[in-house]
């Protein structure tokens, strides 16, 4: 006799609270920011509206992140924030985490999606078609979200990590912030590949690591090459690897801090 096999807990949980709570959440700031957007051309209204939505996600998932290191960065200035991509929940981590106007790059065809992608479209965010890029095109979009005092965030390893190891780092985004002359911060976010693995329809609660290191200078006194990139880039997934891959092994600080306030009392 077969027997059934009954999806866990957090799969009803996911299916049937989290996903038509997350809709919800996408329709309505989704709706509010792309209104905004006819008024605010910069798009920060519409920014804070994709703040609201990363904190709404992670709190109606029931997850804590810990954060170490804003003091590296002076408020007002622009950088290419670079990170290690673990779970889907990366993106709102790092928009509830950084205090920055932030745009991200991503693929074009996140477009096509219904107020999530209307919003990366009309609010000043770099959607780049993988298959055919133009890199001269992706400059000068790049450029122009500079001069406005816009931050990035980029995921060069170009997917998700299954097992939190970090993988190489593509090297054109390096080439381009090297070109604008803009400093880069090394992210390191760990565990949150438990929140949410790639390929599973599965959310769980967690705690979260988010590590800020300090500012990269990429300007240089002549035109910066491909192998200038390539160099760039490995030295700071190294330095993203140092932490995100060591904490793996660890309770998340997050925890620990948690754990450490019940003893107290």
């Amino acid at each position: 006799m077969t027997r059934v096999r009954v999806p866990p807990f957090d799969w009803w949980r996911t299916v049937f609270f989290l996903i038509p709570a997350i809709a919800v959440y996408t329709i309505v700031l989704g709706t509010v920011s792309l209104v905004s957007a006819i008024y605010d051309r910069r798009g920060y209204f519409a920014h804070g509206c994709a703040r609201l939505w990363s904190w709404l996600i992670l709190a109606t998932t029931g997850v804590a992140v810990h954060v170490e290191g804003l003091y590296e960065l002076s408020p007002g200035e622009t950088y290419i924030f670079v990170s290690n991509h673990q779970s889907i929940y990366d993106i709102p981590i790092l928009f509830c985490s950084l205090p920055f106007q932030l745009r991200i790059i991503a693929k074009k065809s996140l477009a096509k999606f219904p107020f999530l992608g209307w919003h990366l479209s009309r609010t000043g965010h770099l959607l780049v078609d993988r298959r055919h890029p133009n890199p001269t095109g992706i400059l000068k979009r790049w450029s122009n979200l500079v001069a406005q005092g816009l931050s990035l965030i980029i995921f060069p390893e170009g997917t998700r990590s299954m097992d939190g190891r970090v993988r190489r780092f593509k090297a054109g985004s390096f080439l381009l912030a090297m070109q604008v002359g803009l400093p880069i911060v090394p992210i390191s976010i760990a565990h949150s590949r438990h929140v949410m693995q790639k390929g599973r329809l599965r959310t769980c609660p967690g705690h979260v690591d988010l590590v800020v290191h300090p500012p990269i200078q990429t300007a240089m006194d002549r035109e910066p090459t491909i192998a200038d990139a390539r160099r760039l880039a490995e030295g700071v997934r190294q330095i993203v690897r140092s932490v995100a891959e060591a904490r793996q092994g660890q309770a998340p600080r997050a925890a620990q801090d948690v754990a450490q306030a019940a003893g107290d009392d």
